[in-house]
């Protein structure tokens, strides 16, 4: 198995809407980004799948290590011997793609975030640098499109954490701001033990009209010059505010399920957002 092909069967067996945005680039594009999708959930599961902390912080370090090393051109794994031939054609810089790893690390130093701006640190690591590296893949000719591409991370961030509520309480982290819990009334328990609640649905309810005015924010800082190569981001924002959608049409019951779409539904809307320009 090629490094190539590597990237690419980690980032199709993720089942993730961002998959199906990638279909629609051009080869080398999408070799690119395929590559560090793969980077993104080879750190992720790190720290998702490692039972033993201090196994998942050496881990870490090793991905910090190679990395580094990347950009000597010493590479050892598939994901890095993937993603190394692209780091100079789109100006893919060391400082954010070690930032990915900061975010990783943040899931092993805390728990619990107490109000808005410190859930904000979280999701500049995790996602909003990922949208600042995509958009540098997907093409640009207009620099305030790393404004629009490091909003629309955090509102993929904020639904995220809307989504797996839930998922994220059973392995003990809480995402949702501490001082928002309290403004609902809502408390940790109540998220821990999935005890869905009307005090629970005006939570989620705050939370998804935030994530909803985040995407609005990301759409205005978008360069008209820049829509037709920043597509997939746009078919992305199409599948993730779908997914708001469910949620609310299912009553916000993310504490017991994870809600999601068919590969169908997304692979729709994704060519529907394409086909738009």
């Amino acid at each position: 198995m090629s490094p190539d092909e590597y990237c690419q069967q980690k980032a199709a067996a993720s089942g993730s809407s961002f998959y199906y945005s990638f279909l629609f680039l051009p080869q080398e594009r999408r070799r690119a980004i395929m590559a560090l999708y793969a980077f993104c959930r080879e750190v992720d599961d790190t720290v998702d799948e490692c039972t033993d902390e201090s196994v998942a912080r050496v881990k870490l370090a090793w991905w910090r290590k190679e990395i580094s090393g990347m950009y000597e051109g010493k590479q050892a794994h598939p994901v890095t011997q993937a993603l190394q031939p692209h780091l100079a054609t789109y100006n893919l810089k060391q400082e954010h793609l070690q930032a990915i790893i900061d975010g990783m690390e943040m899931d092993l130093n805390q728990t619990r975030y107490l109000d808005y701006v410190g859930m904000s640190k979280y999701c500049w690591h995790v996602a909003s640098v990922v949208g600042i590296l995509s958009a540098s893949i997907f093409g640009m000719s207009n620099p305030q499109t790393l404004q629009f591409a490091e909003k629309l991370g955090h509102a993929f961030q904020l639904t995220n954490i809307i989504r797996d509520v839930g998922e994220d309480a059973r392995k003990g982290r809480i995402y949702l701001p501490v001082n928002e819990l309290q403004q609902f009334n809502v408390t940790a328990a109540d998220l821990l033990n999935a005890r869905h609640s009307e005090n629970f649905e005006n939570l989620m309810k705050f939370q998804i009209a935030r994530a909803q005015k985040a995407y609005d924010e990301a759409f205005a800082l978008l360069p008209k010059e820049d829509r037709r190569a920043q597509r997939p981001g746009l078919m992305m924002a199409a599948i993730y505010r779908t997914l708001l959608t469910e949620i609310e049409n299912d009553g916000y019951h993310v504490l017991t399920q994870r809600i999601s779409l068919t590969p169908l539904r997304k692979l729709w809307l994704a060519w529907k957002t394409y086909i738009r320009g």
